[in-house]
């Protein structure tokens, strides 16, 4: 029988499997865009005709949507049509927007007195975007196989506002799918381009562009323009004028990404962890600004600028870092996704073998 060699050198045992890190690149983007947004949700309680507001609101709307749906994309690249893909699809995004939607219609009814018509086909509020990440989603496989996919997207998008409709919201779903094809064509080499010191500096020059030239939007197109879901005719009765300014705000939307995504942090802090709770931010904060309104902020808010510029824009980032915060964003998790928080539960309390 062998006999064991004290002198020879252990036999090590297999190394366990690498864990997947998280980038924090990636979790800053995530969150300062899901911050954003709740700040531009914020500054709806504004009143539109101020300056300093659709100022900063023209800025906001032009790229940081665009911005969100090419992370969307990026991240969106591994979906296929398997029962796996397709059971999370429904679990994660379909499920949470039926949910969503219905409750979010039963407080604005129940508390504001709103009405609501074609409840679940017709997305409300920021519910819309649950609706596009679903469409999106399901169709990543074709996307991905479709030649010249980038062109295709961007003719598609200026097509979308002369037939789209209010149906799941479907003008936003194909008038910003050009954002969602370049995040699925990018690859690791494009972002390490972004990350470069010289993108960073060309990153703070063409946001600072963006925000002067913002000043004088409202004389060039109406806020409306920025949402991608109304049709060209309720906005220009000119089709070639309308196809025109939707290209310029394909361009804008790009290049105000880009320079969002080249000033991005990379290092690791305390708000990268905060990106994993994009959803739970996105999905909750609306009760709180909708709770403001009900409230009567907006009459306040009227009576107060600027000052009611700076409170709005300062409690709305504390609502997005305290709803991403892990005590809090942990627990709401399980109402954003029920049938996850079901199977760790049960996997936690299931019986370990030894």
């Amino acid at each position: 029988m062998p006999v064991h060699d004290p002198a020879a050198p252990p036999v090590p045992s297999p190394a366990p499997a690498p864990v997947k890190q998280r980038d924090p690149w990636f979790d800053n983007a995530k969150m300062a865009l899901v911050a954003l947004v709740v700040i531009g949700h914020s500054w709806t309680l504004l009143p539109s005709d101020d300056g300093l507001d659709s100022w900063t609101y023209d800025f906001l709307y032009a790229w940081h949507i665009p911005a969100f749906v090419i992370v969307t994309g990026y991240l969106s690249r591994s979906f296929e049509w398997t029962q796996k893909r397709l059971w999370s699809l429904v679990t994660t995004v379909a499920l949470p927007y039926v949910v969503f939607e219905g409750v979010y219609a039963l407080y604005r009814h129940e508390v504001g007195g709103v009405r609501f018509e074609n409840l679940w086909a017709n997305p409300h509020w920021p519910m819309w975007y649950l609706a596009a990440m679903f469409y999106w989603r399901l169709m990543t496989p074709l996307l991905k196989r479709l030649p010249g996919k980038v062109v295709v997207a961007v003719v598609i998008s200026l097509l979308a506002g002369l037939y789209a409709n209010d149906i799941f919201d479907n003008a936003r779903i194909f008038g910003l799918l050009p954002f969602f094809v370049l995040g699925l064509k990018m690859h690791e080499g494009h972002w390490n381009l972004l990350r470069t010191r010289r993108a960073r500096w060309y990153g703070f020059a063409a946001l600072i562009g963006l925000f002067v030239l913002a000043r004088f939007s409202g004389s060039w197109v109406e806020t409306e323009w920025f949402y991608y879901r109304t049709r060209y005719d309720a906005l220009d009765p000119n089709n070639l004028r309308a196809i025109t300014i939707r290209m310029g705000l394909l361009i804008t939307g790009l290049i105000g990404a880009f320079a969002f995504f080249a000033v991005v942090p990379r290092t690791r802090t305390w708000f990268s962890t905060l990106g994993s709770a994009t959803l739970v931010v996105y999905l909750f904060h609306g009760f709180v600004v909708l709770g403001a309104e009900f409230a009567g902020f907006p009459g306040w808010a009227t009576d107060h600028m600027p000052l009611a510029w700076v409170l709005t824009t300062v409690a709305a980032a504390s609502l997005a870092l305290f709803l991403a915060w892990a005590p809090v964003s942990s627990r709401l998790n399980a109402f954003v996704d029920p049938v996850g928080a079901f199977r760790r539960r049960r996997r936690d309390r299931a019986p370990t073998s030894g």
